[in-house]
């Protein structure tokens, strides 16, 4: 496993796993194979309505929790500082933990204008030492300017949809300058074409390895933060196997090109769904 030092000194897995989509009652099977493959950062949510099952995962677990790397986040309908707390605290007794590594914002949601105090109650959680660090996912630039002007404690992350038709090598650049790294989700772009593409099977093929894996390697070089996600246990395997080869200069470039700013989510901009 590789493992990043986050702005604030903490370490993290650079490859963990996520469970968007994952029923609750999958979750627990699902994150129990994760963890005996080798995956010790694992992404949840309290939207994705799986917190128990993931919790009950890392209970039957022997792995000493300080071997441990638990994200969740803080859902739209419940930003606002003091609604911030209640939610985290839901959260936690879900996980049935007594911190979290790091919490998030799961969007801006700029027409309601609430992130920055939610960001002041994650800096509160932060400062009473229940969870190790904090960040937030789908800030554009510009929302992310609006933090680091307001608020004291710097994102560790920003957890956005990243893959090689939506790159965001602005937003990358951006994060680098300011010392906050990108974690990508959807990195295999759902499953979806980028998986089929000719220039990534024709890669894969020179490696021996799937088309997945070269993607996941290729974030990985990226200095990016990764969070695939299966429940098929031959795929959890596949995902993890990405630390025995390497991409050359002349392959990461080629794939770099594949860039399209081809979204399978929402804008930020724009989501405002509660």
């Amino acid at each position: 496993m590789n493992f990043v030092t986050l702005n604030n000194g903490v370490k993290m897995p650079q490859l963990g796993f996520g469970v968007w989509q994952v029923k609750d009652e999958e979750a627990t099977a699902a994150v129990t194979k994760a963890l005996e493959v080798g995956y010790r950062s694992i992404d949840t949510a309290m939207i994705y309505q799986n917190e128990k099952g993931v919790g009950e995962a890392l209970k039957q677990s022997s792995i000493p929790r300080e071997e441990l790397f638990i994200t969740t986040k803080v859902w739209n309908s419940d930003q606002g500082y003091e609604n911030t707390l209640k939610a985290f605290d839901a959260s936690l007794e879900r996980l049935g933990l007594d911190y979290v590594d790091l919490y998030l914002i799961h969007w801006p949601t700029p027409q309601y204008d609430e992130y920055v105090d939610t960001y002041k109650a994650l800096e509160k959680l932060y400062h009473d030492g229940r969870v190790k660090a904090i960040g937030v996912c789908n800030f554009n630039i510009e929302h992310l300017e609006r933090l680091l002007a307001e608020c004291e404690v710097k994102p560790v992350l920003n957890q956005v949809e990243c893959h090689p038709f939506l790159s965001q090598s602005e937003l990358k650049d951006f994060c680098a300058k300011h010392d906050i790294y990108v974690e990508a989700w959807s990195p295999l772009q759902q499953g979806g074409e980028v998986l089929k593409d000719e220039t990534i099977q024709k890669i894969a093929q020179a490696h021996d390895k799937t088309p997945a894996q070269v993607v996941l390697r290729w974030h990985l070089q990226n200095n990016s933060i990764v969070i695939p996600k299966s429940v098929t246990p031959s795929r959890i395997e596949e995902n993890f196997n990405v630390f025995d080869f390497e991409l050359t200069a002349d392959e990461m470039a080629e794939i770099n090109k594949l860039n399209r700013n081809e979204r399978k989510g929402p804008n930020p901009a724009d989501m405002n769904r509660r």
